[in-house]
């Protein structure tokens, strides 16, 4: 096959039971013009055996596994390495993609760019409900320039850390630097604003993708990552100002017991946190007291409150609400454990 225009760059780990799903949302519109490589971090379960009927039946698919699992950052990079399209767009493993999406992605690709991101509604665990309609609430596309990079974190910054929304011209994936990110969880984030992009980027605001939310892999260390690495990860970047860092995140959000309050509610949050995460880093008694009382919070109370809290909020606030039910501490989930 000819070099493609776009390479669909997926790395996966034990997702058997959902990347059959995904790749047939892909495969029945793939054209001449597109490649699949699938990264395969050394999966213990049958992703193998799953994903080889799918290669069995396409040559545009192409599956490379490796026998440890690296990280998704390494293994999203060896994608990206592996791919042979100008552009490659960093696919999640169990979303899905809408009808159309790889037409209206390849048409936007007409336009040079060097990023292009996919904007996605948000659906529950097995996509019967709809938690959010669009992430990015833009009405008509937007373009930014090089120049413009401040502009485009605060627009989407919060939305890339969802990585499957990222369309990438390969040439600037590969000069840039990489390492630094690995571990990070979020390599595109930092290939993407360390500088200033050398092309335009745009945002599509159609919704092109069905984000299954609640299935990270990474959810047992989630207050670990939104309080310490990904803060960490937007306050490294030289290719950002300080104000557009605080429109997305504070350097130290552990700090603002609200958001505590809201972990401990979710199921994340505990004593044990506390102790590994917390207390190293707390500069006085107060911060310390605060962040140790609401650790201590009975969870089933922090849930409730949370829920009736983010419920009254309106439908914006759905995928709070979701968050409520998917904790440990969700009354029905815990009847259900003890059952």
């Amino acid at each position: 096959m000819a070099d493609p225009k776009l390479s669909i760059c997926i790395a996966t780990f034990n997702r058997a039971g959902f990347i059959g799903q995904t790749l047939e949302s892909i495969l029945s519109q793939v054209t001449d013009e597109v490649e699949i490589v699938i990264l395969d971090g050394g999966s213990t379960d049958d992703t193998a055996a799953r994903v080889g009927r799918y290669v069995s039946a396409s040559h545009q698919l192409r599956y490379l596994r490796q026998d440890t699992n690296r990280g998704v950052d390494r293994d999203f990079n060896t994608a990206v390495e592996a791919a042979r399209g100008e552009y490659c767009w960093l696919m999640s493993d169990d979303d899905l993609l809408k009808p159309g999406a790889i037409r209206a992605v390849l048409d936007a690709l007409s336009g040079s760019y060097s990023l292009v991101l996919v904007n996605a509604e948000v659906r529950n665990f097995d996509f019967s409900r709809q938690l959010e309609d669009r992430r990015l609430s833009f009405d008509s596309n937007r373009n930014y320039a090089p120049a413009e990079m401040d502009r485009l974190f605060v627009e989407t910054g919060g939305y890339m850390t969802f990585i499957g929304c990222v369309v990438i011209r390969r040439a600037v994936w590969l000069e840039r630097q990489k390492e630094p990110y690995y571990g990070s969880l979020f390599i595109h984030v930092g290939v993407i604003f360390q500088e200033r992009l050398p092309g335009p980027a745009l945002a599509l605001a159609q919704p092109l993708i069905c984000i299954r939310y609640g299935n990270a892999m990474w959810k047992p260390k989630e207050f670990e990552i939104w309080m310490f690495k990904w803060p960490g990860l937007i306050w490294s970047l030289a290719g950002l100002s300080d104000a557009a860092r605080n429109s997305n995140c504070r350097a130290e959000p552990w700090r603002i017991p609200k958001t505590l309050l809201y972990y401990r509610a979710k199921g994340t949050y505990s004593i044990t946190e506390y102790h590994r995460w917390v207390a190293p880093r707390v500069r006085s008694s107060w911060d310390g007291f605060t962040a140790r009382a609401i650790a201590r919070v009975p969870g089933v109370v922090a849930n409730l409150l949370g829920l009736l809290y983010y419920s009254a909020r309106g439908p914006k606030w759905r995928m709070a609400v979701a968050d409520m039910r998917q904790s440990r501490f969700y009354y029905r989930n815990l009847f259900a454990a003890s059952s």
